[in-house]
């Protein structure tokens, strides 16, 4: 059965995406007391799952309808041309994060900064670190969301065509490609040790899941998905998630206090492979999450909400600044000695930076858009469901 590509713009989207984005960046400021309020510390995913399955569903839901309207040659390309900019945004945001550690590292006198970051290697031999980096090989601390973007973007115009017209069949392809990964042990290996910190190969099932389900598969499950069985189940997964999270969270005065088969199997868990109890925590969520959530909730247009639904329509400038922001924070935490005081500042300042600067991309895009006039307007809106 082909697929359907939805109309009407979805500001639940941009509000979790927005959501996803701070998120990321208070969990990125190493040991940053406020990333106790993201979702990391009390379930087997974290924000990463967000922002990938959202990622797979806008994608659908942008070039879905331009590959059935134009054919799959124009629908590639304008992936392809996405994937271009993702890549130019990661190279410019490497050259900044780069220069950014370089300057604490050299004014404070700290080589500890570029060996957390993963940096010494760059310093010690950086013409072939930079060649590694341009080919996505080389990938400090933080730096590894955008390469996984990048790559699963490259990847998906033959699977977008398959989407749209068997999507069970390309949802099944992409099933057996996860479980080869996890037979088989198949990865990609950074330079110059290592292998991806987020493996495409296994990732890629989250994001072709999350357009599966923007092209028809979340409606087809409709039913089952807003069953009371099926919300129950969620709930349970969740609660349980939330137990065992409080092992290794406090993994000195609880662990021990566990069975050492349920210790093993917790802290076994990988988020480079997407485990299946991160996959299956983070659908629970979902599930939840749409059950209250729904698509006319009047929450979408609260002036609350706006500042998160604006970061999320701007999601890759504002994705970079956090990146930016969160080793900036890291620093001045370090520096001042911080207590709980700092660590909220840091978090609350980087959060209103990043909103400040999604509130002006906004209004330069509407500016723009009154200068080119009216017919530009909806291409416009498209672009936008896919940053």
């Amino acid at each position: 059965m082909p697929a359907s590509i939805p109309s009407g713009r979805d500001l639940r989207l941009d509000l979790f995406r927005g959501l996803a984005l701070w998120l990321i960046f208070l969990d990125h400021i190493p040991n940053n007391i406020a990333s106790w309020i993201t979702i990391r510390h009390y379930g087997f995913s974290d924000a990463t799952e967000i922002f990938v399955f959202i990622s797979g569903y806008t994608a659908a839901f942008v070039y879905g309808r331009e590959m059935r309207d134009r054919g799959f040659v124009v629908g590639g390309a304008r992936i392809l041309k996405r994937a271009w900019q993702v890549y130019v945004a990661h190279i410019f945001l490497l050259v900044l994060y780069l220069t950014e550690i370089a300057y604490v590292t050299t004014a404070f006198e700290n080589p500890l900064y570029s060996e957390e970051m993963g940096l010494l290697d760059f310093f010690r031999q950086p013409d072939s670190m930079l060649v590694q980096a341009l080919i996505l090989r080389f990938q400090p601390a933080n730096m590894n969301i955008l390469p996984l973007y990048i790559v699963l973007l490259v990847g998906f115009p033959p699977t977008l065509w398959l989407l749209l017209r068997r999507p069970t069949l390309a949802l099944g392809a992409s099933f057996s490609l996860y479980a080869a990964v996890r037979m088989f042990g198949l990865q990609l290996a950074t330079y110059p040790e290592g292998v991806w910190f987020f493996n495409p190969l296994a990732w890629q099932f989250l994001f072709v899941f999350g357009a599966w389900c923007a092209l028809g598969g979340a409606a087809r499950l409709g039913r089952l998905l807003m069953s009371r069985p099926a919300l129950a189940l969620a709930v349970a997964y969740l609660a349980f998630g939330l137990a065992l999270s409080f092992v290794w969270n406090f993994s000195a005065t609880l662990e021990p206090k566990v069975p050492r088969w349920l210790s093993n199997w917790l802290f076994s868990i990988d988020k480079t492979r997407l485990d299946p109890e991160r996959f299956i925590h983070f659908v629970a969520l979902a599930l939840v999450t749409v059950q209250f959530v729904r698509p006319d909730w009047a929450g979408l247009e609260s002036r609350w909400l706006r500042p998160i639904i604006l970061c999320g329509q701007h999601s890759l400038a504002i994705f970079c600044a956090g990146e930016f922001l969160s080793f900036a924070g890291h620093f001045a935490i370090v520096e001042l000695s911080g207590g709980l005081g700092v660590h909220l500042l840091v978090s609350v300042s980087g959060i209103g930076i990043m909103v400040a600067i999604a509130a002006l991309l906004t209004w330069y895009k509407r500016i723009e858009s009154r200068a080119r006039g009216p017919r530009a307007a909806p291409a416009r809106i498209v672009e936008g469901q896919g940053t």
